[in-house]
Parts: C-alpha cells; sequence; structure tokens
C-alpha cells in the first residue's frame, strides 16, 4: 500500500539514511534563520557546552596549566562573589543614612513592623506625629491592632519585617534585606549572564555592571517594595534559564546517534519525546508567586515569562526535528508548563496571606461572612480576600492625584524624570558642612546615566539580534525587558514613578554586556580586532564606573557643597 503519509513521515519507516539527512534538516532549520555547522552535532546546539579550557587571559599567568585550569574553574563561583562583596559594600555602607522615613519607606516600614507583630496591617496615627515618634530617644511606637486598608499584597513588607525582627524598627533595620537581596541579585545576575553568554567575564561584566547602577542602588538602600519584586523575577528568570538548559539536554539525549556517530534531528524523538520532571520550572512559579504578591506588576511577569518558556520549547523541539513544533508543544509542554506557573504562583500568593486568614481584625477579613449569593459555595476568607483585593485595584487603577516627582514611562529609560527621596540642605558647620555656604544633602533614584543612555543603544542592537539574526539570547532580555516596563503604558493617567523601572534594571545590564561583548568580537578574530574591541568596550566601562563614582554621593546621601550638587543636576527636570 502506498499512501502520502509514507513520503510525509519518513520515520514512521524508520531512521533516515545518513546521507540524506543533512540536506532535509537543514534546508528546513535556515528558513527559521538558523545555520548548520558542517557535521555539528545537534546535542551541542541544543545545549552549547560551557568552553572547557581557559580562555587566552589565563595563558599570560605565569603558572602551572593545571594550576591555571583549577583557577579558572574556581572563578565560575568565585567571580560572581566577588562582584557581590563589591555590591554588597556599596549598599551597607552607612545604609542607615539618612536617619529618617524617606519617600515610601513611611509606609512600608511600619506595615512591616505591624506584620511581625499582628499578622497583618495594622493601623498608624497621621506620619507627621508617628514618624518623630519612630525615630525619637525614646522610642514611641502607636501601632493600634485596628486592620488598615493598604494598597499592596505582603510578601514585600513580610521580607522588611525580618530585617526588623533582627535590628528592630530603625533605619538599619527596616532597610537591612533590601540592602541584602540587592547584594544576592548582584550575584544572581553574574551567575545569569554567565548561563546565558557561556561566559565567566561577560557574566560578571554584566554583575558589575548592576552593581554600579545607581537606580539599583537607592532602591537596595530603600525600604521599598520595588527592589523585592525585581529579586524574585530576576530568581524566576535564571529558573527558567535552568530549567531550559535542562530540558534540552533530556531532549538532546533522546535523539538517536547515526552510522557515523553523529547526532541529528530526528522527527519522531522531536515531536514525541517527552522532557521529564522539571522543578526548576516549579520554582520558577514560586519565584513569580512572591513577585506578584509582593506588588500586582508581577503578575504581568508571570505572562510574559510563560509565553518566553513555551517559545523556548518551541525552538528546541524545531532543533530536535520536530515537523510540526507547535502542536508537539501543546501536545507535550503546554499543559505543564502552565500547570507549572500559574497555579503554583496562585498557590503561593494565597499562603503569604496566612497572617491574614488567621487575624480576627485585618481589614475585610470577614466581609463575606454571613453572606448568600451565587458565590456562596466559595469559603467565606477566600471571597473576603476577593473582595478586599478588588478594592484595592480600583484603589490602584484610580489613582491620579499629582505628584512633583511623578513621570511618564516613556522618559523612563532615558532618565526623564528621576525620584527625589530625600533632600536636605545643612547650614555651614553642621552635619558635615565645611564651606561657607549651605551644602546639600540628597538621596537621588537616578540610574547612572551612562549606563542606561547605552542601554538605549544596546536594546536598538538586541532588537536587531533578534529580529535579523535569531538570537535567542536578544529574545529573553527584551522579554524581561518588555515584562517590566510595557505594563505601565497602559496606565498613562495613574500616578507613576520612575523608580518602577528598577524591576527591569538587570536585563538592561544584560543587553549592555552583549553589546560590549559584541564590540569584543567573535572568538575566531584576528588578534588586532579583539585589541580594538577591547579597548572600546573597556573604555565604555570605565567610563560608566566613573559616572557611578561622580554620582555616588547623590545616591547615598552624603553632605557636598551645593555648587557640587548643581554640577550633578545634568538636566533641568532632574531638580
Amino acid at each position: 500500500m502506498t499512501s502520502s503519509n509514507a513520503t510525509r513521515s519518513p520515520v514512521l519507516d524508520g531512521p533516515r539514511p545518513a546521507t540524506a539527512a543533512p540536506d532535509h534538516w537543514q534546508a528546513r532549520l535556515r528558513r527559521f534563520g538558523y545555520v548548520a555547522r558542517p557535521a555539528a552535532d545537534i546535542r551541542e546546539r541544543l545545549v552549547p557546552p560551557f568552553p572547557k579550557r581557559p580562555s587566552r587571559f589565563w595563558e599570560l599567568i605565569p603558572m602551572a596549566p593545571a594550576r591555571v585550569h583549577r583557577v579558572a574553574r574556581a572563578m565560575h563561583w568565585l567571580g560572581p562573589l566577588l562582584v557581590a562583596v563589591l555590591a554588597g559594600a556599596i549598599r551597607f555602607w552607612h545604609l542607615d543614612r539618612p536617619r529618617d522615613l524617606v519617600f515610601d519607606e513611611t509606609y512600608y516600614a511600619k506595615d512591616a513592623w505591624s506584620l511581625l507583630h499582628l499578622g497583618y496591617e495594622g493601623t498608624w496615627p497621621d506620619r507627621k506625629i508617628t514618624d518623630p515618634q519612630i525615630l525619637g530617644h525614646p522610642q514611641v511606637i502607636p501601632l493600634s491592632d485596628t486592620g488598615s486598608f493598604v494598597a499592596h499584597p505582603p510578601t514585600g513588607k513580610w521580607v522588611i519585617a525580618l530585617g526588623e525582627w533582627l535590628f528592630g524598627l530603625t533605619p538599619f533595620g527596616w532597610r537591612f534585606m533590601t540592602a541584602v537581596l540587592g547584594t544576592l541579585s548582584v550575584f544572581m545576575l553574574c551567575r545569569i549572564g554567565r548561563r546565558l553568554f557561556r561566559s565567566t567575564l561577560l557574566g560578571c561584566l554584566a554583575g558589575a555592571l548592576m552593581a554600579m547602577d545607581g537606580l539599583h542602588v537607592v532602591m537596595s538602600r530603600s525600604a521599598l517594595l520595588d527592589l523585592v519584586v525585581m529579586f524574585f523575577v530576576l530568581a524566576a528568570f535564571g529558573c527558567l534559564l535552568i530549567d531550559r538548559d535542562h530540558a534540552r539536554a533530556r531532549l538532546a539525549a533522546a535523539l538517536p546517534a547515526g552510522e557515523d556517530g553523529h547526532v541529528r534531528p530526528h522527527e519522531l524523538t522531536g515531536d514525541h519525546a517527552g522532557t521529564g520532571l522539571r522543578p526548576w520550572r516549579l520554582a520558577a512559579g514560586l519565584c513569580l508567586g512572591l513577585a506578584a504578591s509582593t506588588k500586582w506588576n508581577g503578575l504581568y511577569v508571570l505572562a510574559f515569562f510563560m509565553v518566553l518558556t513555551l517559545l523556548w520549547d518551541v525552538g528546541a523541539r524545531r532543533l530536535a526535528g520536530a515537523r510540526h513544533p507547535y502542536r508537539a508543544v501543546l501536545r507535550k509542554d503546554a499543559g505543564w508548563s502552565v500547570l507549572s506557573l500559574v497555579p503554583v504562583a496562585v498557590a503561593t500568593y494565597l499562603v503569604t496571606w496566612t497572617g491574614w486568614f488567621l487575624s480576627d481584625n485585618g481589614y475585610g477579613r470577614h466581609w463575606a461572612d454571613g453572606r448568600g449569593g451565587t458565590w456562596s459555595w466559595i469559603p467565606a476568607p477566600l471571597r473576603s480576600l476577593w473582595h478586599y483585593e478588588y478594592a484595592v485595584y480600583r484603589f490602584n487603577v484610580g489613582l491620579h492625584a499629582p505628584h512633583d516627582y511623578q513621570s511618564n514611562p516613556w522618559s523612563w529609560l532615558v532618565l526623564g524624570r528621576p525620584v527625589l527621596f530625600q533632600y536636605e540642605s545643612p547650614a555651614s558647620g553642621r552635619d558635615g558642612c565645611h564651606t561657607a555656604a549651605a551644602c546639600s544633602q540628597t538621596v537621588l533614584a537616578l540610574g547612572t546615566p551612562l549606563l542606561w543612555w547605552s542601554a538605549c543603544c544596546a536594546l536598538v542592537y538586541l532588537l536587531y539580534r533578534w529580529a535579523l539574526r535569531r538570537d535567542w539570547r536578544a529574545g529573553a532580555i527584551l522579554c524581561a525587558v518588555g515584562a517590566g516596563y510595557l505594563p505601565w503604558f497602559l496606565y498613562q493617567d495613574r500616578t507613576v514613578f520612575s523608580f518602577y523601572a528598577v524591576i527591569f534594571a538587570p536585563y538592561l545590564c544584560l543587553a549592555v554586556t552583549m553589546m560590549l561583548a559584541a564590540l569584543l568580537g567573535p572568538p575566531g578574530a584576528t588578534p588586532k580586532r579583539r585589541i580594538r574591541g577591547a579597548t572600546a568596550a573597556g573604555a565604555l566601562f570605565l567610563l560608566i564606573a566613573w559616572n557611578f563614582i561622580y554620582f555616588f554621593p547623590i545616591y547615598t546621601g552624603q553632605t557636598i557643597p551645593y555648587a557640587d550638587w548643581h554640577a550633578r543636576m545634568w538636566l533641568d527636570t532632574w531638580i
């Protein structure tokens, strides 16, 4: 019996001859932007290996080759650790300064203390009364157990509360955990960059850039929620990268080898092979649930990352030889992907409200008690939470109160309107002011200008790499930037601030790193080309470092002459 199916799916009659396979699958892959390497093992294309030999830099070190190899391997972890130590020193330096509740710390530090002692957000008197009492000697904490309406879920405040549990309701106490997470996020970015670019040097470069980002430093030294969201989103991104490598490795292991020993795409395997348990995807769901239970913009990230990981699966199955990769993903991967992310994130979100569920005085806790209606079959505590969260949603989307430092998302990447967290003008002879005229003491949530302006160019380069060169790394970085940035354009009339951009700051650093890697040149470039590229990339990195050092006083509330403060206001909109 002759059938068109036999012609359309030769794998039904067994593997193709080794001589015929390359022409077929290489031609199909080229339609999607892939360029086949001669005699390439498909397993290396599914999961590119980390370099086994140290780079040329290590050859310049006068040590025995075996010792050089051991040192180079140690740098896989030691390098990120050293960058994180530098980041931690910057973030913990005089962390208790300014000794005040800056910007929205007046809400979150108090709510964290309330969660620590009540399990829910209690009520505080007016900030003009409460703030001096908290900062005074002796300290007075006028917390009432009456439930208070709050605009954000509890996870970020529980994180802040851990520092207050350790060090008390003090500036150091309420800033401690954000500084810890800020430092850990630099370490994670080094490791994420290494996995993304298969280079320890480039990973550490990305981490070093974020260590020197002014916005990240200010948010790490402030008890606000956005840094906490950034941390959990970055952790989820890292988990998904590890999941991507592990799933592709299982898929590669399932591919049969040809007579010549090479593994090539195989249609039956690509369409039907499973990828096994994926615990890192579950971990990503947990992290995204923690992000959403800190601030709701984490929900948008969940949606973006779910699409991203499904597209990664499509790419893997297409490369493995699947004739219909989208159908294969829908059949083998999509259901488990959604179940790994969405239900886990929802369950995590609900668990973070445990303190409120167990309370009697939490705001709206007993709203649904005794109420009937269509949804009466749902437990009353869940209906009460839904009612509370709906009220929170209406409050957030209806927040239109003008603010001197609000900004439109269009201006965030170019640092059009940074947010002033704190400003004091100490007189001569006071608070470290040693000039005849008054001085300035400020905390300005401003990204390092040369880093962010370089990132604008890098994003354009990544768009080229993704759209025209099919570089998945560029697509992943752009997706993460879009997940943290694009949703804010839906709220053009809402009161929003540029420091919300800290959620995608790590991916801007990855984008700049990828651009610097392009400047360095490909591995096969001539020494002259590499030297020129290294000079250009090194010059840009040093300029960014100098720029950070120059602006460091206005990130950390140092007392400087007024003229020096004004010289740093490069744009009128920064004042």
